[in-house]
């Protein structure tokens, strides 16, 4: 799938959005039509599990320490052979990505994690990001079954049943430990207004903390 191609899907999708497919509860597998998932957003807690995953090239990885730490991260949650609702989910980080540039690998990290851990292995994985990714800095994860239930769990995505899984991107800062869930189709624009808004807090932390520097006897 080529550039165009992706953004056409996402395009299509999100004018289409009530006619697809929409949550995951059955929707791949013959279940009946529901109504479109909600966009909202809510605050959030995460806590990151201390387990081993894989990266889409095999290699391994811990999700706070080598891929959030200090970042601010825009995570999605997927499986590949979903054909509805997370093609779109990841057209969305798409463009995310497209739009930051070459923030992306520096300042900001982008992370999907697949939800189907016994299907999705790393090379799996890697085809399925090529027609998503463009540029550096976009990690694609699986591991064990195990390791990669504790992690939705910490992160607040775990649905014990695979095809009942929300659409769902988290946003956050590592540093800060701030972060907020969006559910539904959002807006890519939200995302990276929500990943702005966190880089300017960091700014005007960091200000705040030389004036007090300054002012002291």
């Amino acid at each position: 799938m080529n550039p165009v191609d992706v953004g056409k899907l996402f395009a299509l999708s999100l004018l289409l959005a009530s006619d697809l497919a929409l949550a995951h509860a059955g929707h791949d597998h013959g279940g009946a039509p529901q109504a479109p998932p909600a966009v909202h957003q809510e605050k959030a807690s995460v806590r990151f599990a201390d387990v081993a995953l894989l990266d889409q090239n095999g290699m391994p990885v811990r999700l706070e320490k080598d891929l959030v730490g200090d970042h601010l991260v825009v995570m999605g949650f997927i499986y590949t052979s979903c054909t509805t609702v997370c093609p779109v989910v990841s057209s969305i980080m798409g463009k995310v990505q497209q739009q930051l540039g070459g923030r992306v690998g520096e300042e900001i990290r982008l992370v999907s994690i697949s939800v189907d851990p016994q299907r999705d292995d790393a090379k799996r994985l890697a085809d399925y990001a090529k027609a998503f990714q463009r540029g550096p800095g976009w990690s694609w994860l699986t591991g064990s079954p195990y390791a990669i239930t504790e992690t939705l769990k910490g992160l607040g995505s775990f649905s014990a049943n695979l095809s009942e899984h929300p659409p769902l991107i988290l946003v956050g800062d590592g540093r800060s430990g701030h972060w907020t869930r969006f559910y539904g189709f959002t807006d890519p624009n939200v995302l990276i207004t929500e990943v702005n808004r966190l880089s300017a807090r960091r700014v005007h932390a960091k200000s705040t903390a030389i004036a007090g520097k300054e002012v002291q006897p």
